[in-house]
């Protein structure tokens, strides 16, 4: 057993910060949150006194296995090396604070067996397999000379998606998916920066295909997770029964209304433009590619506006490819310049354990949650910055209990 004392915590179901707060860990779980000291003569005591206690952040939208920024050459690599990069991926998430990840397309579920029998550190693992992609969409990296057959990079780890096209190949990949494992559906219903010949405007799947996703998804007791930028993409996306709208950079108030009114939860990934901005040309992203980043980049931060106006709940995501994975904290400064504080806190972990339909177990320091926790030197409310530079500021990190992280002094 661990009691963690006196620590002020950041009660995202109350939206209030409470000082003074005292928890009880017994195994991998929470038992006990307390307002007064709680006994035990058993237990490990941590006086937190000073410091900020978080729930375990999640970022819901990542792509543990995009090792590299050029992802038709990351498809090529061996399947070895793609898997020994994504653990050291995930281990550095992990240190950052965050306890648990959604991987939007190219994890399998041998990645999250080698994690549950302890083989690498690293979050708890969400994953919808490899992602759907019409020809020529998002997932389809080859360039217009290209003829080659996509079932070689689909069976490829480092392939972050599948190409398939009519409604009855998007009923079989969708089965296929859920029979490896997958938790739900990802689907590229528009255009995107990284794949080399769909500008962003172009809809990916006709509106049959998608309502075939959907219903696949829905007798699977699950969701569909859709790519979209344009306030087309997303508003047929919405209409077809999609419930986790990726990016939305270019949605209008109208369409997220109507997309808050269905239930969606939209996950914006914006420090992921500013990075390919800076650094995607010499990372070896293509011309093409760069040619498309600032029509998505501007938008970002008014598409954050947008979406609050109409109480559209958005999840924390990132989307970084390569060696930017490691500016996922910087997610929640970008925020922070138009959201409240305690927003941006809660996208990353009540919000996007809804998303991830995990409530109750993870993002919230409450009684039965998994002991999920980070441990912040001063008050990320009033700095945001406390929760970047690779977890500098956070002295203890726990993910189910162990502490993965114990600088406490």
């Amino acid at each position: 057993m661990i009691i963690l004392e006196n620590a002020t915590l950041i009660d995202v179901l109350a939206g209030e910060p409470r000082p003074g707060t005292h928890v009880l860990i017994e195994g991998d779980t929470i038992r006990e949150v307390s307002a007064r000291p709680i006994a035990s003569a058993a237990a490990q005591r941590l006086d937190l006194r000073g410091r900020t206690l978080l729930p375990g952040l999640i970022d819901a939208h990542v792509h543990v296995v995009a090792t590299t920024a050029n992802l038709a050459q990351n498809a090529l690599l061996p399947d070895a090396l793609i898997a020994h990069r994504a653990a050291g991926i995930m281990r550095e998430m992990l240190h950052r604070g965050f306890t648990t990840v959604r991987d939007l397309g190219g994890a399998t579920l041998g990645l999250r067996l080698a994690w549950e029998e302890g083989l690498f550190e690293g979050p708890r693992l969400v994953l919808c397999g490899k992602a759907l992609s019409q020809t020529g969409g998002h997932s389809d990296f080859r360039g217009r000379h290209d003829t080659r057959g996509t079932g070689f990079f689909e069976a490829r780890l480092g392939m972050l998606g599948r190409i398939v096209d009519g409604e009855a190949e998007v009923r079989r990949a969708c089965r296929e998916e859920i029979k490896a494992g997958a938790d739900y559906i990802k689907v590229m219903a528009n255009g995107g920066v990284a794949s080399p010949v769909d500008p962003i405007a172009f809809l990916g799947f006709s509106e049959g295909e998608l309502r075939a996703a959907v219903e696949e998804a829905r007798m699977a007791q699950t969701y569909v997770a859709a790519h979209l930028y344009t306030d087309e993409a997303i508003s047929r996306a919405v209409r077809c029964g999609v419930l986790s709208l990726e990016h939305c950079n270019l949605i209008t108030e109208e369409t997220a209304r109507v997309a808050a009114a269905a239930g969606c939860i939209a996950c914006p990934t914006l420090v992921t433009y500013e990075a390919l901005k800076e650094e995607g040309a010499a990372l070896g992203l293509g011309p093409e590619s760069v040619a498309k980043i600032d029509t998505v980049r501007v938008a970002g931060l008014h598409s954050l506006e947008v979406m609050s106006r109409a109480g559209l709940t958005m999840a924390f995501g990132t989307d970084l490819l390569g060696p930017m994975h490691r500016h996922q904290s910087e997610e929640f400064v970008i925020r922070r310049r138009v959201l409240p504080a305690m927003e941006v806190i809660r996208s990353a972990t009540l919000y996007a354990a809804k998303l991830l339909r995990m409530e109750g177990r993870i993002g919230v320091v409450a009684e039965g949650a998994f002991a999920d926790l980070v441990v912040v030197e001063g008050d990320p409310l009033q700095d945001m910055a406390l929760l970047t530079h690779q977890g500098a500021h956070m002295p203890l990190i726990m993910q189910g209990g162990r502490a993965v992280k114990n600088a406490l002094r």
